[in-house]
């Protein structure tokens, strides 16, 4: 077998150029630029609210932009730094700084590279809804309470990393809010929320950006308000293409242990960036008609997670927003996605004076209303119309993100999903002891009937998955029924048959075995009569008593009570 046929991964890009025409450049080249336009203030504000800074945000659009496009499994996808790992980001770096961060984030890009070439790309699919809902709105609320400070213009020079700590502090400083800032992060909320209503191709949160610096500008230089903190009062703006590095470990703990202790992170990182890019990719799918690769958009998730933190860039992933904006201008191939790098590059070469300028009110509404559309609080209330168990694991995972991390709470709404389902499984398993007289149903089996079971015979009847939770309740009620020379399984129903069940077969069988009793089985479907086989099982109780459907086993029954002298 080639190498091409083991390995999952065909770019889009390359394949766009085979029937690429002046026309798809025109539509990319347009789309690129506005989707770039619209990049610039999500970029730094990410990077910002992150804990980094404007120009690691910028980079990390410009340099995972590039490589998800072109190494990517999907035509229209815009990669770069979203809002779902700002809290992780900011928590890895607060716990284990830069260094951390970058070991972490190129560990989860191995990850994903890993996932995309054993071809995992469609189970990731199969996240539970409400885990995804429940971190998507625990996100949402911890970067809402994030920006608080810079929105209000409080004025904290620390603000805590708890978030019920982090509200109290807010609360404690309530009289240092600076009128200018509120007013400001009010109005660009207001800006960003209503523009929509009269252009769909302006976005609004570089409208409100525009705005806004041109009133703080004013207000500084001609009303001598000085108050109003920008960009460049905090951070060290952009200045040339970013230089190779190189993660600065700490002397006393080697790169092993520092890798023990950042897995966990890395692997959230990992999945969330896994299933933020695919979900993206999906909706993608809807709009446009086509269809993505998922294993070589993880794969090309992964390339990009992995180069990213050498040029101080931060974890990045598929954006839906970004991809929408996309599409709805006209993008047509990754050639969009590579158009709007360049776009950013420009951003970050020549413009960083004018980002300087940028009033962290302004990003701070940007970033509010990022967690407003993140939140979900639609899709969390016709939830709560359903059912009980799926809202139990929403808001477990929603608490347990914003009061602990995003792992314990995506490892804690695995365990109660995986827990639910079991509850549901073993609902949809019956398992009955039948004497005397059974009733057949019209499904294959000749008809609808009444059998009679011979004496010294009973029949246990499995109908559905026979796994480990249904298992334990067949041994209980083997050990509960009075014993009679002859059991029949009847399995015509069972799908499938896990290894804990098997085990708990061959003990039935050997037990009953040893006890002088006779196991017969009945109606075994191909898939679990091949895991049978496999497991010696049909070998143990012997071929002839192995039959086809209830009629042959309950034959073959009387003949084995008659040999064991069984009166009927």
């Amino acid at each position: 077998m080639k190498a091409s046929e083991l390995i999952d991964f065909r770019p889009k890009f390359f394949s766009t150029f085979k029937n690429y025409s002046r026309e798809k450049f025109s539509a990319d080249a347009m789309a690129g630029l506005i989707v770039g336009v619209v990049a610039i203030p999500l970029a730094i504000a990410f990077g910002i609210a992150s804990g980094v800074g404007p120009t690691e945000g910028l980079v990390t659009a410009i340099s995972a932009g590039l490589l998800i496009s072109v190494f990517g499994g999907s035509k229209v996808q815009i990669g770069g730094p979203t809002g779902a790992f700002i809290v992780i980001i900011y928590g890895v770096i607060q716990q284990y700084g830069i260094a951390g961060l970058t070991i972490a984030t190129i560990m989860a890009g191995v990850i994903l590279v890993l996932m995309g070439l054993f071809r995992l790309g469609s189970v990731i699919k199969f996240m539970p809804y409400p885990i995804i809902v429940g971190f998507t709105g625990g996100i949402a609320i911890t970067i809402f309470s994030t920006q608080m400070n810079d929105l209000l213009g409080l004025g904290i020079s620390d603000v805590p990393a708890n978030f019920v700590d982090k509200w109290v502090c807010y609360i404690g400083n309530l009289g240092n809010i600076d009128a200018w800032s509120a007013v400001m992060g009010v109005l660009s909320i207001v800006i960003i929320a209503l523009t929509p209503r009269f252009s769909k191709k302006v976005p609004g949160s570089l409208l409100a950006i525009i705005i806004m610096t041109v009133a703080a500008w004013l207000l500084k230089d001609f009303a001598g308000v000085t108050s109003i903190k920008t960009i460049g009062d905090l951070y060290e703006l952009p200045s040339g293409l970013p230089e190779l590095r190189l993660p600065a470990l700490d002397s006393d703990t080697s790169l092993f242990a520092t890798m023990q202790n950042l897995a966990p992170v890395a692997f959230t990182i990992a999945m969330l960036g896994a299933i933020e890019s695919l979900l993206s990719a999906m909706v993608a799918d809807g709009v446009i008609g086509d269809r993505h690769d998922s294993n070589t958009e993880l794969i090309g998730q992964g390339i990009a997670n992995v180069v990213v933190p050498f040029f101080g860039g931060i974890p990045a992933t598929g954006a839906i927003a970004r991809t929408m904006a996309n599409i709805n201008n006209g993008g047509k191939t990754p050639v969009a996605g590579v158009v709007h790098t360049f776009v950013l590059l420009l951003v970050l070469l020549f413009l960083g004076g004018v980002v300087g300028r940028i009033p962290m009110p302004c990003l701070a509404g940007v970033l509010v209303m990022v967690s407003y559309n993140m939140s979900g609080w639609r899709t969390i209330l016709s939830m709560c119309r359903k059912s009980v168990a799926g809202v139990t694991v929403l808001f477990v995972t929603l608490l347990l993100t914003v009061f602990f991390d995003l792992t314990l709470a995506i490892e804690v709404g695995l365990i109660l999903a995986i827990v639910e389902f079991m509850k549901r499984m073993m609902e949809s398993t019956s398992i009955s002891v039948i004497r005397d007289e059974m009733e057949v149903h019209h499904d294959g089996e000749n008809g609808d009937e009444s059998l009679a079971i011979p004496k010294g015979v009973e029949v246990y009847e499995i109908e559905g998955p026979f796994f480990f939770g249904i298992a334990n309740k067949f041994d209980e009620l083997t050990r509960m029924t009075p014993p009679v020379p002859i059991r029949v399984l009847r399995m015509r129903k069972v799908s499938f048959i896990d290894s804990t069940a098997l085990h708990n077969l061959e003990i039935f069988i050997q037990s009953s075995q040893e006890e002088g009793r006779v196991v017969i089985l009945s109606g075994v479907n191909d898939n679990v009569d091949k895991v049978l086989t496999k497991a010696g099982v049909k070998v143990m109780v012997g071929e002839e008593n192995v039959c086809s459907n209830i009629h042959l086993a309950l034959a073959r029954a009387a003949e084995v009570a008659n040999e064991m002298g069984v009166e009927q």
